[in-house]
């Protein structure tokens, strides 16, 4: 359970990463990808909610 956990929330915050270093905007008015860290912590919070709801 805590694995599943962790991977979540490591694997999500490491895509999210990627989605903010990549798809950063030019206005900075997307607040959860105007930056990789932004982006890394929408996509913990992601990666925490999917592994708390998939078995």
């Amino acid at each position: 359970m805590v694995i599943r956990i962790l991977l979540g929330v490591v694997i999500g915050g490491a895509l999210g990463a990627v989605m903010g270093y990549f798809g950063k905007c030019a206005s900075g008015t997307c607040p959860l990808t105007s930056t990789p860290l932004n982006g890394a912590i929408y996509g913990a919070v992601v990666g925490l909610i999917l592994a708390f709801v998939t078995r």
